[in-house]
């Protein structure tokens, strides 16, 4: 039986001790910094300040527990991918977009040694990322993707042909793949939870249980009492458009995983996978896989893109027809496991913006600040958001702020129903796509593609 919902795998399989609730806010109160969201982003932006600037009075509100939204729900790809980076090159030139790719490398390795330095033990593997092409005209993207990162100085990723890729996993029908080390598994919500102690053992105060409607400068409004502070900082990504005057802000894109029970030994032998990578794939609808800590495969993709009015979920329930849906892809990958259990399934929201372009900004006459965005490369972008963030805010000019995607605008979402039919039409011209490209064997991308990518804005 599968168990679908209860926020997630993670939550469902968690063996750490549990964090007691923590206090909704009661009363009107005041900070220095007030951080909206308790997710990757707001906790460690609070961290970073609060390591920076130990007597700043930095506060949480979050309007669950910390972690029910996307940190506690992703496929644990600690990674060097960020949202936008190309478009970042066409706007700034391409040394800026160098010094941003090259932050994002450093990036992984700076979440790996704070995690190491708080003892927070959430099964890290840096195995690195290892993208796969499983069609001709995947192979011609995938060759494409590994010289621009090269380009963008990654003089450490390697190409492997088909039978090297088969030698590191043996997936099915794979053609090709290239390799970086800039990445890890990860178990996300033994890591927010780690996090968040460690935002309190530094003194931040976190209000659970404290939904946020709005946000105005100077002050975090919610049905409790409303929190005033200098700066006010929303770290809400997906859940953005539940707030006041935000709803066609970032669009909360719905994405879904399944996970396997824990595979025996033999299985493992036959599938490799020994390097624990984090696997990806050139398909337009792609899928994104991780071997836990625990001998499963977590894998994901997307289901229902999107809901109608930006609803989000609740209790991160997907529909069965995904759940079929990502079995499918799982056995398409390895068709060994044709029959394996299928002990959970979820969902959860990323957002993004209309130019898929993640971004992080201060403006520092109305103290209101942001990041997000980031398009399902969170868990290592939110780090290098907060720490860009707690610069902006203690006024200190350094390298990060300097990136060109600080401040960066971007135009709203259009009106329903337009938002919803555009959106179903874009994911349904992608899987009509990638299933043309497998059937024909066609070393190009296939023309569908291209127009929903130049509609969608990704490129």
């Amino acid at each position: 039986m599968t168990i679908n919902g209860g926020i997630s795998f993670w939550y469902a399989t968690d063996t750490t001790a549990p964090q007691p609730a923590r206090a909704p806010l009661t009363r009107d109160a005041t900070a220095d910094v007030v951080i909206v969201g308790g997710g990757y982003t707001g906790l460690w932006t609070a961290y970073y300040l609060k390591t920076s600037a130990p007597d700043l009075r930095v506060t949480v509100l979050e309007q669950k527990f910390c972690g029910y939204g996307a940190s506690g729900r992703n496929g644990g790809w600690l990674y060097n991918g960020i949202a936008g980076r190309d478009r970042y090159a066409e706007l700034h030139g391409h040394q800026a977009a160098l010094r941003l790719q090259q932050a994002m490398n450093d990036t992984v390795t700076e979440v790996i040694d704070i995690t190491a330095k708080e003892g927070i033990d959430a099964d890290v593997h840096r195995g690195g990322v290892l993208e796969v092409a499983r069609s001709p005209a995947q192979l011609t993207r995938l060759r494409a993707f590994h010289t621009a990162e090269l380009g963008f100085g990654e003089t450490d990723r390697a190409f492997h042909d088909a039978t090297a890729t088969r030698a590191r996993v043996d997936i099915a029908d794979a053609v090709g793949s290239s390799w970086t080390p800039h990445g890890a598994r990860v178990h996300p919500l033994k890591l927010v939870k780690g996090l968040a102690a460690a935002c309190e053992r530094l003194g931040v105060v976190i209000h659970e249980s404290t939904p946020v409607t709005e946000i105005a400068p100077r002050r975090a409004v919610t049905p409790y009492g409303t929190v005033r502070a200098p700066f006010v900082l929303r770290c809400t990504e997906g859940f953005t458009a539940a707030l006041k005057g935000q709803k066609r802000t970032w669009l909360p894109m719905n994405s879904s995983m399944i996970a396997t029970a824990p595979l025996p030994a033999e299985v493992w032998a036959s599938l490799g996978w020994s390097g624990r990578e984090v696997i990806g794939d050139m398909a337009h609808a792609y899928m994104y896989a991780q071997r836990t800590a625990d001998d499963r495969i977590a894998i994901g993709g997307r289901g229902v893109p999107y809901r109608y009015g930006s609803r989000t979920d609740h209790d991160g329930r997907t529909q069965p027809a995904t759940i079929t849906a990502l079995t499918s892809l799982l056995t398409s990958f390895f068709p060994q496991l044709t029959g394996t259990e299928i002990t959970h399934a979820w969902s959860g929201v990323l957002g993004v913006p209309r130019d898929w372009c993640a971004t992080v900004s201060l403006d520092r006459t109305t103290g209101l600040g942001l990041a997000g965005g980031y398009v399902g490369s969170g868990v290592a972008t939110a780090n290098l958001a907060a720490r860009t963030l707690r610069d902006l805010v203690l006024e200190n000019p350094t390298d990060l702020t300097s990136l060109p995607w600080v401040n960066h605008r971007v135009r709203r979402w259009e009106p329903e129903p337009f938002r919803w039919l555009g959106v179903q039409a874009l994911y349904a011209a992608y899987r009509e796509a990638d299933r043309h490209e497998t059937a024909t064997h066609r070393p190009t991308t296939t023309p569908l593609a291209h127009l929903a990518n130049r509609i969608s804005g990704r490129h």
